[in-house]
């Protein structure tokens, strides 16, 4: 009995995806792989031709085509670019999706951790937990410290020093403990919207999603927030698990009907950016498409939404002066095109400073997982990054995606830069906080 081939997820897009690169050279210098090695191969242009030969079936998939895709940040600057209007997100995510199916990059090692890290621990978001509750538990007893002073790390190859620096300070109470499943408007209801708590988000900046939601209240919004949450998919559609982001994008359909709402509110841009484009994975099921365009008109950026809505202005009594530099998702500015947004939202704050940062939509090399995967090249990244928030001699960078805020973190922390790294969200709660608009939200048993 024959076995069934897999459908090629290349040669089954739609055609003139592929087809609409101009090889013009405009998206070039906008690309941080390109920038840094000047080789054809690490540019959008060379990644959408060696795309298109695979759909044209000029070219088998090869590991050389894999590895190439996953030496991608994927951080869409090229689409901001590009005058022709490429969708480089969607042949991105394809041919990661097809160099996966293939098997070209199979091997016991990155078998094991894709399939612990992304088909089992961020499946389910109760195992995220967990883990997030062992490694609070690893920092608060002081094992941590005493690991990092007892000079053991010195015997663990370099890259696993690396990794353990990484580690995330895990937040006291994840966002289910602090945030009620329904969080009243303050004063006159105008909306009712849901609120995406995320899955690293939950456990390293939940206070983050606090912030959101009383935010949201205090600006008219009812907000709804569910205590059991799950991923919304982006992880494994930027790494190649089609299949899998298709049935968490099933979940969040069930979970956050969209005819309820007047916005699904995302605060994070690489989440937003994913979350805005599920009727794609629903091409075969027109009632689930239907539904998932539906959805996908309803996700909106935090920002993007309170700046749509008309925002609270924040009185100037209390607001200490802080000079503050924003450092821009390149998700939410490229992926989303909601860029000045952030910026209004900070400059409404009294007392705030805004220094505009030179290079404020270059990756930081966070980029998912790619500071994991593709360590060198992230560390060029960031160091670069960091090279040009020292110059703005800022106080605060701001950001709005948990991965950039955390790799900022490290950044500041590993490079002995003196800022606090922080969501604009959180500087605008605080702002209203100072002026007693409201105190915090009652926290949840």
């Amino acid at each position: 009995m024959k076995t069934k081939e897999k459908t090629s997820r290349l040669k089954t897009l739609d055609y003139s995806v592929v087809q609409q690169c101009m090889h013009c050279g405009l998206c070039l210098p906008t690309c941080p792989t390109y920038d840094a090695t000047l080789l054809e191969r690490h540019s959008p242009r060379g990644r959408v031709a060696l795309a298109r030969a695979i759909a044209d079936g000029r070219l088998e998939m090869t590991r050389e085509f894999a590895e190439e895709m996953y030496y991608c940040l994927g951080c869409l600057a090229c689409t901001s670019a590009c005058p022709a209007g490429v969708n480089y997100a969607e042949i991105f995510e394809r041919a990661r999706a097809e160099a996966e199916d293939s098997g070209v990059l199979r091997a016991p090692r990155r078998n094991f951790i894709r399939w612990l890290a992304v088909k089992w621990l961020f499946m389910d978001l109760r195992r995220l937990r967990f883990a997030g509750r062992m490694i609070r538990l690893y920092q608060k007893l002081g094992i941590q410290s005493l690991v990092r002073r007892s000079g053991v790390l010195k015997l663990m190859p370099a890259r696993l020093r690396e990794l353990e620096a990484m580690t995330p300070d895990i937040q006291p109470k994840f966002s289910h403990e602090l945030i009620p499943e329904v969080t009243p408007a303050k004063g006159e209801k105008r909306y009712r919207v849901a609120l995406l708590t995320g899955c690293a988000q939950d456990i390293i900046f939940s206070d983050v999603n606090l912030d959101t939601a009383e935010v949201l209240a205090w600006n008219g919004c009812e907000v709804y927030t569910p205590r059991e949450q799950s991923c919304c998919g982006s992880l494994h559609a930027h790494n190649g698990e089609w299949e899998l982001a298709k049935i968490l994008a099933k979940r969040q359909l069930e979970q956050f009907p969209p005819e309820e709402f007047d916005a699904i509110i995302s605060n994070a841009g690489g989440c937003g950016a994913h979350m805005k484009h599920y009727a794609k994975f629903f091409d075969d099921d027109p009632e689930l498409k239907s539904r998932a365009q539906l959805w996908d008109s309803k996700v909106k950026d935090v920002h993007e939404w309170l700046v749509e809505i008309g925002m609270k202005p924040v009185e100037s009594r209390e607001t200490p002066k802080q000079s503050v530099t924003y450092h821009e998702s390149c998700h939410l500015c490229h992926g989303q095109k909601v860029a000045s947004q952030p910026r209004l939202i900070l400059n409404s704050i009294p007392n705030l400073e805004l220094r505009e940062l030179p290079e404020s939509d270059w990756c930081c090399g966070s980029a998912g997982i790619y500071n994991i995967i593709q360590p060198e090249m992230a560390n060029t990244l960031l160091d670069r990054k960091m090279r040009k928030i020292r110059e703005t001699g800022a106080e605060v960078v701001a950001n709005a995606n948990s991965g950039c805020l955390l790799q900022l973190v490290n950044g500041a922390k590993s490079r002995d830069v003196p800022v606090r790294v922080v969501h604009p969200v959180t500087l605008l709660a605080e702002a209203y906080r100072r002026n007693g608009m409201s105190g915090k939200t009652d926290k949840t048993d």
